[in-house]
């Protein structure tokens, strides 16, 4: 494998590295040292450039999926999320579920679940299915869930590749 094949290969390993080399905000030599390809740095270093500008430019979408907050969730049998045989629904629960429908999709999902976890919430539960999404939280973190999610779906990456 060529150095230039090996240095693609471990930028597609991290996809935060490689979303910032169609952003243009990366700094080479930096993204070189981080990479475990063998090889000269200065070497790995022009191929990762060489490889962001072969990269579709970094660009967003909005998404048509209005987000609602339903509280009062918790274990059921059936309702707005199920995993594993273990489901969440309205009832006497503690939990809030955040429910996106319209234009989502698991990217939309993976965006969402990216920006929440940055933000120090940390999903009970989430999935997406058909036209829906769902997220279960904690209560307390409903409000500030539902401003991330309609954020993350208002500049979802656009899958351009």
């Amino acid at each position: 494998m060529t150095l230039a094949a090996a240095t693609r290969d471990a930028v597609d390993d991290h996809p935060f590295l490689r979303r910032a080399l169609r952003a243009g905000v990366v700094n080479h030599a930096a993204a070189a040292r981080f990479l475990d390809v063998d090889g000269d740095q200065e070497a790995v270093s022009a191929a990762v450039r060489r490889y962001g500008e072969d990269l579709a430019e970094y660009d967003a979408e909005s998404r048509d999926a209005p987000v609602s907050m339903k509280s009062g969730v918790g274990p059921a049998e059936d309702g707005l999320l199920s995993v594993s045989g273990q489901g969440y629904g309205p009832g006497q629960g503690s939990m809030t579920a955040l429910v996106a429908t319209g234009d989502v999709d698991t990217r939309a999902l993976s965006s969402a679940l990216e920006r929440l976890h940055t933000a120090g919430v940390e999903p009970d539960a989430a999935g997406v299915a058909d036209d829906s999404l769902v997220v279960v939280v904690e209560r307390r973190d409903g409000a500030n869930a539902l401003r991330i999610v309609e954020d993350a779906l208002d500049a979802l990456p656009a899958n351009t590749e």
